[in-house]
């Protein structure tokens, strides 16, 4: 059964998909116990077609023959229905669970869970929505049984950093590919989505959307980044639409509260000159250890954050006592340019006195207007994700 990448499918299990517990409404606000199977019930060929269509939002064929395939049994039917799918799913569990790693676990079970139950897809929603439904209850079930990631100390040797700013607690982010956009941000949004779909992967966006209650998360991820009805939420979720709207008006509060400020500039867009004016600058000024240039790029309520550490510094001149404490003693770095949460990112390496580097971190700005509004530091662990070395070749 193809539930890992480069595995097989097989049969495998009772056809059943549970749904996630309302972890933020009674139970007696519900039709039925929140942990129950989803109720099957035999959808025709027909209804697969009509589903498809609804609402705009087909993405690819269902034919009568793949989809008696797939309900036979046949792993590469069921692939051929869900890999359309797949990319959007990871990212939608990426929001969901701030960590790509998390994410892929939880768009594999999805992916398990859908195989298991497709003989009795109900056909009430299209093939989309009925997965959406999974992998969000799926990422309900990992936040609610799962153990965040602990903070780790600081252990970068010979540096002492400032007293920070505050302590972070979203510990567990981490830096998503922009290969892993690919496919994803073209995805079709229903009427009613609120935010575009880049900005809807920033790192400042996902960072607000784990500091909600898990109900409040999946609302606003499905109603205003992804455009789906109300109706349709509250029955992905086993909710009533009056629930799912009050949770809505929360967690719109509670993000308002953390968004940036509404007179900030907004970013240049990608791979243009303002761009890459930014960006060269960003790089000639690190890589030579100039303080005071890399200052000047700079807004005044520069953030830095650098998870799993949850050391977090507002502010241009703790950023900048920061930034020289890694510059002092010597040290010099090189960095490598590629792409996270679709801002621009580096590959940050240490050169040695043998003249290669090695790996320490990976850096992504936050742009704003010709400034840089926020850097997060990722450890190197991230790296090869972005197919980038552990070390560098002697220069």
């Amino acid at each position: 059964m193809l539930i890992r990448a480069g595995g097989r499918f097989a049969s495998a299990g009772v056809p059943s998909v549970r749904a996630v517990d309302d972890l933020d409404t009674p139970r007696s606000e519900k039709g039925r116990s929140p942990t129950a199977p989803f109720a099957p019930r035999p959808v025709s060929v027909r209804e697969c077609d009509k589903m498809e269509d609804e609402g705009g939002l087909r993405v690819g064929p269902v034919t009568a023959d793949v989809i008696s395939r797939a309900r036979a049994g046949d792993g590469d039917a069921f692939r051929e229905l869900t890999e359309p799918h797949r990319r959007e799913l990871q990212v939608h569990c990426y929001r969901m669970l701030g960590s790509v790693q998390d994410a892929e676990d939880a768009l594999q079970d999805t992916l398990l869970a859908a195989w298991r139950g497709f003989a009795a897809f109900q056909g009430r929603a299209s093939l989309r929505t009925w997965l959406y439904r999974i992998a969000t209850n799926q990422c309900l079930n990992a936040r609610r049984s799962a153990g965040r990631r602990p903070a780790r100390q600081w252990d970068v040797p010979d540096v002492r950093p400032p007293e920070p700013t505050r302590l972070g607690e979203v510990v567990w982010l981490e830096a998503l590919p922009d290969v892993l956009l690919q496919g994803a941000v073209d995805a079709p949004l229903g009427p009613e989505a609120r935010y575009e779909l880049v900005e809807s992967v920033s790192l400042a966006f996902v960072t607000a959307l784990q500091a909600l209650p898990p109900r409040q998360l999946a609302v606003v991820i499905l109603r205003d980044v992804l455009g789906f009805p109300a109706s349709e939420v509250a029955d992905m979720l086993d909710s009533s639409v009056d629930s799912v709207k009050s949770a809505l008006k929360r967690a719109r509060l509670t993000l308002e509260h953390r968004r940036p400020t509404a007179d900030r500039e907004p970013p240049p867009a990608r791979d243009t000159p303002a761009e890459d004016a930014i960006v060269r600058k960003f790089v000639r000024a690190w890589e030579s250890a100039d303080l005071d240039a890399l200052v000047a790029l700079l807004t005044d309520d520069v953030f830095m954050s650098m998870p799993p550490m949850p050391f977090e510094y507002e502010g241009r001149d703790v950023v900048a006592r920061f930034c020289a404490s890694l510059f002092g003693a010597g040290r010099r770095f090189d960095l490598v340019p590629t792409r996270a949460n679709g801002q621009p990112a580096f590959g940050a390496y240490l050169r040695a006195p043998t003249g290669s580097s090695h790996g320490i971190g990976l850096y992504v700005l936050t742009l704003t207007g010709d400034r840089i509004c926020a850097m997060t530091r990722f450890e190197n662990s991230a790296l090869p994700s972005f197919g980038l070395p552990r070390s560098l070749p002697r220069r």
